[in-house]
């Protein structure tokens, strides 16, 4: 379904910390209009209508053909129910991480945006990230790849534990660079400030001989969004977090150094103006429905095995 407009109504459902984020982005767009936007706690959505100044809905419902597309950036548990219902009423749809709490029901929202020509699009930022975006030419054949993401407890987002939460993130990003079937998963995990995982790692091995190290906490004093990747004369590090990226590479018996140089943007800037064109031109988003049900698949598995061993 290709959108002929100038812009796009769009609205955002849930304006906790990342749906304020969401609606003030999209308010601020050239390419879209903010219709409203819709949250069940009545201080929340009158603090985003007003600071936005834009209507705001405690029944999302009624936003039925007033939009063309939303932000789902409500607790997990209720990505499903909501987006299959915009997904129903003929509107596209990007729904924040995780994607869902089962695989049928990713399945679900998957063959209904399928069925009804629409954009289904998952909010895996670090896709974005300037300095992920710098090393994808550089990257060919991973070795080894180990991803450190650590930050102080958040007291938000804890309706699924740190594999759903923030490993998911790494887990989209390895799958995405190597190119090869899983192989084997083994994973720990232990719960610190919650019921469920608070600090998680998983070693992912491929049938390629590709093993990549993933370690998700958020209960650390200190903040990190690290990715180390080694491929044959090659080390690449990057950090999410401060959009930076350095290779390392063998040439002879020496041992180089070169910085990247990086774009400082707005991930999410970037993710939700990517939307907005997949929308207006009908073009796939670069995390598709199908491509974030991949990195749900493993992440349930890491899950499954923490809590069953």
């Amino acid at each position: 379904m290709i959108l002929n407009m100038s812009k796009l109504k769009v609205a955002v459902i849930g304006v906790g910390h990342l749906g304020s984020i969401h609606a003030k982005i999209y308010k601020e767009s050239p390419n879209c209009q903010l219709v409203g936007v819709c949250d069940t706690n009545p201080e929340a959505l009158s603090r985003a209508s007003a600071n936005l100044g834009v209507a705001g809905y405690n029944d999302y419902k009624e936003l039925f053909g007033k939009v063309d597309a939303v932000s789902v950036a409500v607790p997990t548990l209720l990505h499903h129910k909501i987006t299959t219902d915009f997904l129903r009423a003929g509107i596209h749809a990007l729904v924040e991480k995780p994607f869902t709490l089962t695989l049928k029901e990713a399945d679900d929202l998957i063959k209904i945006a399928d069925r009804n020509k629409l954009i289904l699009q998952v909010g895996h930022i670090e896709r974005f990230n300037s300095a992920f975006a710098a090393t994808l030419k550089i990257i060919k054949l991973p070795k080894f790849i180990e991803c450190h993401r650590l930050s102080n407890f958040p007291n938000r987002s804890l309706d699924v534990g740190a594999v759903l939460d923030i490993m998911i993130h790494d887990i989209d990003i390895v799958l995405g660079l190597v190119d090869s079937a899983l192989k084997r998963i083994d994973s720990v995990g232990i719960n610190v400030l919650t019921r469920f995982e608070d600090i998680a790692n998983a070693r992912l091995t491929f049938k390629n001989g590709c093993v990549a190290n993933l370690t998700a906490s958020r209960v650390s004093d200190d903040s990190m969004r690290k990715i180390r990747i080694f491929q044959e004369d090659t080390y690449i590090s990057l950090d999410y977090k401060n959009a930076q990226a350095s290779v390392y590479r063998k040439i002879g018996l020496q041992i180089t150094k070169e910085n990247l140089p990086i774009e400082k943007e707005q991930p999410l800037q970037k993710e939700l103006e990517s939307f907005i064109a997949c929308v207006t031109n009908g073009t796939t988003p670069l995390v598709s429905g199908p491509v974030a049900r991949q990195a749900l698949a493993v992440a349930l598995k890491i899950q499954k095995q923490i809590w069953h061993r």
